[in-house]
């Protein structure tokens, strides 16, 4: 586990609170599909992403759900920061969205390095910066985007964090990450094909325009 967190984080953390990190966090190998947090857990400990992704999603009263962002390498999560720290119930989901592997870190640990570790206090305040921002990205795509553009730039979302500009979803898993229709959906893809920006086979999606 040191050689994978040396490789990821090494640039960041000293190597005190590498050997630190080594020692009480939790290596997990996760496949794609795994759901690593669900609405309404109490979260005991925080992710660090060493490889793959993670999508990160809300849901509503009805059950629909939304993607918020993804998580990758080096990446952690504020809504499981906050969670953790304020001893408070998840209100996200995560799910891998490729096979993944991560270093689970205890919450007594995160409060106590963030006093005793610079690098760690830079780290959390940076993830939390980075996740908001991709969370005012989300609002303002829900707000101010059309379901098409929503649509090209999710897409364009999935192809970069699994590292292939070919993308094996389904039109129905898509909506359910949209939070939209699968009609409304597979109707807004075959636009996207006109226009040459994707190009659509039987059991996947080619993004042309990355």
């Amino acid at each position: 586990m040191i050689d994978d967190l040396t490789r990821n984080y090494g640039y960041l953390f000293e190597e005190e609170l590498l050997q630190e990190i080594n020692k009480v966090g939790t290596y997990k190998d996760i496949p794609a599909g795994y759901k690593l947090i669900e609405i309404g857990d109490y979260i005991k400990s925080m992710p660090l992403l060493i490889s793959g992704a993670i999508k990160i999603m809300r849901e509503d009263d009805n059950g629909d759900e939304l993607v918020l962002y993804f998580l990758e390498q080096g990446d952690t999560c504020a809504m499981t920061l906050s969670c953790c720290l304020g001893d408070s119930k998840s209100e996200i989901r995560a799910i891998a969205e490729t096979d993944a592997k991560l270093i689970m870190i205890p919450v007594q640990k995160m409060e106590e390095w963030m006093s005793k570790y610079k690098s760690w206090q830079k780290f959390i305040l940076q993830s939390y910066h980075d996740r908001m921002s991709e969370l005012l990205d989300a609002v303002n795509s829900l707000a101010f985007l059309k379901m098409d553009e929503r649509l090209f730039n999710h897409l364009k979302d999935k192809a970069m964090v699994n590292h292939n500009e070919t993308i094996h979803a389904t039109h129905q898993e898509i909506a359910r990450d949209l939070h939209t229709s699968r009609v409304v959906v597979s109707r807004l893809l075959k636009s996207l094909e006109n226009s040459g920006k994707i190009e659509l086979h039987r059991n996947s999606i080619k993004v042309l325009e990355l």
